[in-house]
């Protein structure tokens, strides 16, 4: 990160460095990066450097960005500030997820208070920044460890961590409908983009972790491919479908003869357009915004995994463990998510049991001992 003038800024560069050592991937330390640009900006415009920056200041931090539009990209010149309005946008009509919104969402502002956090406690630690951390712990926490003397038996329980921290709703993962999934399938307009949806929804691994595939990874005999894990870089192989290998081998058939590098050790995803270079994360993501805006909806490629998971925790042949494993999950309880009924789900349940209570309703109560069931009906003029 530099600053206005040019120059590196050294905190920043000195606790990236940090983090760099402890082994945190190149995704971790852009996102870092932008938490700490975006409290740079802020001091800059408060005039207050980040040695001086106070507690007073991290409460107007906190309180701008979750009153502040979300900054994007802008192709012509920035715009003034504006307030957010709060309130969702429309939730889409394919898939009924509600609109972001213009301001940041609560998981951001979390990440963002950690961050900040984090890194003026490195500082403090090697006596290079303030003494007392401008974005300190709870009152409720600050004499005790996270999670002192947790029962493992027992779920994690959820803590407030910072002071400025927000709450961070729950959020069940929502996985594509097979309908849908079909429709989304066949708007899809290469091999290559149909093998990849292929593996992504029959593996479950995560849009990085296949794109970091090489051709050595690949094992079609067994049905299996080793994918580096994204938190602890493990290499695991998982199993995948057969159709995922049949679109794979109809996309390196095409690849022959077109001047893409060749070698085991080679990337197995390539751009479709020259000059060929390796498919990059933002790449993918750009073909899938494609087919959503030809299906008018807004799935995401973390969706993809979401519905993985979720068909393989609804198998009753496969025990809870077993998806566990496959998705790379530490907790259990994080695999757990996935057995939630989902909205659809719960409404139509509700809506069978109201139809089944007025079934009851209207069926007679069944006559005394001693009456005649028929007599009765000619009776009260049930015939």
């Amino acid at each position: 990160m530099i600053d206005p003038a040019g120059l590196v800024v050294e905190p920043v560069s000195i606790f990236l460095r940090e983090l760099q050592a402890m082994g945190r991937s190149a995704a971790t330390l852009r996102s870092y990066g932008m938490d700490l640009l975006r409290w740079w900006r802020f001091l800059h415009a408060v005039g207050v450097g980040w040695d001086r920056a106070s507690r007073v200041e991290a409460r107007d931090f906190s309180c701008w960005i979750g009153l502040t539009v979300k900054q994007r990209l802008q192709t012509s010149r920035p715009r003034a500030a504006r307030w957010s309005s709060g309130v969702l946008g429309a939730p889409n009509p394919v898939t009924g997820k509600p609109g972001a919104g213009d301001g940041y969402a609560p998981a951001s502002i979390a990440h963002s208070e950690t961050v900040l956090r984090r890194f003026y406690d490195f500082h403090r630690d090697a006596d290079s920044g303030p003494i007392v951390n401008p974005f300190p712990l709870d009152l409720g926490r600050r004499s005790r460890r996270a999670h002192a003397h947790h029962n493992p038996m027992q779920p994690w329980r959820p803590e407030r961590v910072g002071r400025y921290r927000p709450t961070v709703p729950r959020r069940v993962p929502r996985a594509i409908p097979d309908d849908r999934f079909n429709e989304l399938f066949a708007a899809l307009s290469s091999n290559r983009d149909r093998a990849l949806v292929a593996f992504w929804i029959s593996t479950g691994v995560r849009a990085s972790e296949l794109l970091g595939v090489r051709r050595c990874d690949v094992h079609p005999g067994e049905q299996l491919i080793s994918v580096v894990r994204k938190g602890s870089r493990a290499v695991q192989q998982v199993p995948a479908s057969a159709d995922a290998f049949v679109w794979l081998r109809l996309y390196q058939r095409e690849q022959f003869g077109q001047g893409i590098p060749r070698g085991r050790r080679q990337p197995m995803w390539w751009t479709l357009r020259r000059p060929y270079r390796p498919l990059t994360y933002h790449a993918a993501h750009r073909m899938f915004e494609r087919v959503n805006a030809a299906l008018g909806a807004d799935w995401t490629l973390h969706d993809l995994r979401h519905s993985a998971a979720t068909r393989m925790a609804h198998d009753p042949q496969l025990s809870l463990t077993d998806v566990q494993w496959v998705l790379g999950h530490a907790h259990l309880t994080t695999t757990q998510l996935y057995v939630t009924p989902t909205q659809d789900e719960v409404v139509q349940a509700v809506q069978d049991h109201h139809a089944r209570r007025a079934r009851r309703r209207n069926d007679p109560p069944p006559p005394a001992p001693g009456y005649d069931p028929r007599s009765l009906a000619v009776l009260f003029g049930r015939t």
